[in-house]
Formats: C-alpha cells, sequence, structure tokens
C-alpha cells in the first residue's frame, strides 16, 4: 500500500492462539464469542502481522511476531501456526536480514519481539537483523529486564539480551520521531510504556496499534485485555487514539487481527466507534 511517499506491506510471521478470557477481560464470554469462536481450550485465533515501512530511503520493522527460537511444549501450548514466517514474508518482497535498518518494537512480549533474536545450531542467541538499530521505550526494556512474578512469562530475555549485548538498542524516553514522517508514539496501558508507529507522509496518516487495540473486535471502548497491566489508562489512551484516528482520517493498523489488516474508524451518534476495512493489501 502507497502511504503517500511511503510504502507499507503487512509481513506475517504466522499465526497463534490466545485464552478468549484473557483477551477479553471483565468482558463476559456470552458476549465475546460472538465474534471470536474459541476452541476446546477456550483459545482464539490471533495473527502475528508486523509492519514494513519503507521510507526515506530505510526498511523499517515494525515488531518480530514470536520467532523460531521456543521449543515444542512453547509451540503446543500457543498453537503456533507459522506457515508463513516473518523472514519468508520479507524474503518475498525482495528484502533480507540484513536489508533491514530499523526495528521498533511496541514492546517486548514474546509475541512481539521473539523475532528479534535467532538461535544458531549451537544455541548461540544471535540479533536476526545484524545491520539494524533497535527501538524501544527505555522503561519497557527496564520493566522487561527486571520482570516480576506478573510479568515474566510474557518476557523472555532472550528476545532482548543478546541485542544489548552488541550495543544494537537504542532507547526512547517518550514521543519521538525516529525518521521524518516515521514517530514512537507512547500508547501506555498494556504496558506501562507501550509504543504505537505514526507514520506521516503528503497528508496521509497511518498508525500501527500494536496491543493498544490487538484486533477489530477490541474496539469497543471497555473491550480491554486481562492482560493489560493498567486496564484503566489502556481505556483513555485508547478513546484518544481513536478520537484522533476518527477526526483526522488515520488508517489503523492491526497487529493481531486474524481476518482485518487495516482500516479507517467512524463513530455513531452515541459515541461508539465501528471499522471501515480497507483491503488494498488483499
Amino acid at each position: 500500500m502507497k502511504l503517500g511517499a511511503f510504502d507499507i506491506f503487512p509481513v506475517s510471521d504466522g499465526r497463534f492462539r490466545l485464552d478468549g478470557g484473557a483477551m477479553f477481560g471483565v468482558v463476559p464470554k456470552v458476549l465475546w464469542e460472538k465474534c471470536c469462536a474459541a476452541d476446546d481450550l477456550n483459545r482464539i485465533p490471533l495473527s502475528l502481522t508486523c509492519l514494513l515501512i519503507r521510507a526515506n530511503g530505510k526498511n523499517i520493522l515494525v515488531d518480530t511476531g514470536v520467532g523460531s527460537k521456543e521449543d515444542d511444549k512453547f509451540t503446543r501450548m500457543f498453537a503456533v501456526e507459522r506457515t508463513s514466517t516473518l523472514l519468508d514474508s520479507l524474503k518475498r518482497l525482495g528484502v533480507g536480514r540484513e536489508d533491514i535498518h530499523m526495528v521498533i518494537n511496541t514492546h517486548l512480549h514474546f509475541d512481539h519481539a521473539g523475532g528479534n533474536t535467532m538461535k544458531r545450531e549451537d544455541g548461540t542467541v544471535l540479533p536476526t537483523f545484524p545491520k539494524a538499530q533497535y527501538f524501544i521505550q527505555h522503561g519497557e526494556f527496564e520493566d522487561a529486564a527486571r520482570a516480576n512474578e506478573r510479568t515474566k512469562a510474557s518476557y523472555r530475555r532472550d528476545n532482548f539480551t543478546a541485542i544489548a549485548h552488541v550495543n544494537q538498542w537504542e532507547f526512547l524516553r517518550g514521543d519521538t520521531e525516529l525518521l521524518p514522517g516515521v514517530t514512537a508514539v507512547v500508547t501506555a496501558g498494556h504496558t506501562r510504556c507501550h509504543q504505537g508507529v505514526k507514520i506521516e507522509s503528503e497528508g496521509q496518516t497511518a498508525f500501527y496499534l500494536g496491543d493498544l487495540i490487538p484486533t477489530v473486535s477490541h474496539l469497543p471502548l471497555p473491550y480491554i485485555m486481562g492482560y493489560d497491566l493498567f486496564p484503566i489508562q489502556t481505556l483513555e489512551t485508547k478513546r484518544w487514539v481513536l478520537d484522533r484516528a476518527f477526526e483526522e482520517k488515520w488508517l489503523l493498523l492491526f497487529e493481531h487481527d486474524p481476518l482485518v489488516q487495516a482500516g479507517l474508524v467512524y463513530r455513531n451518534q452515541e459515541g461508539r466507534y465501528f471499522l471501515h476495512e480497507v483491503k488494498a493489501w488483499q
């Protein structure tokens, strides 16, 4: 898809499943199962849709999926299906590991940062993209490095410590324009320093949501994940982003929706938000 002078591409690392109750928090199953059918283990299907941005002569990758380091137990638990891996998706666009200049992580949970690194046959873990700088909010890195009993299952050290070892991290402290038209925007709530990515060119704007609004089914303001560490903050951040997206006609990019990759929001008279799907990528 063209966005002004930029090109943006969804790049898939496959699919996986998470518990439906956890994905919708306090929303009863009788409501969320209308849009998200669960399997016999109560898990719902989710995509792992990362984003490649070609802008200002750079290849910029936003999030990296689950990656290839996890064992069979992990794969079964989360029903991971990597029929299309991130590297395969990039290869189809003519982009190799060494062609990525920048990696932006929305946060460091395993389904967003697992592909940051890869494992050699001898067990050595190294950065997947050797020539890239990796961008993360400093507070997010701190929280991942000092994970507690509540968060340690989501933060896997192999996904970020190897990058620190070779000094490829660039730590951000608040909203930061990384390149003209590409801005990391703090969208706190899911984690303390979660960030989205705002892309602007020639009067057009797209916004990659990460886990702020993981699927279209999470557009209603109270539909907030049980995984969110600060749900009230998520509520207010969602309200701010959706208001801006409606008023300024932002294209919203969804990371985990298994059917919809992008769309424009509209608001009805009751103030509820709905999505008009954009199918230019299909």
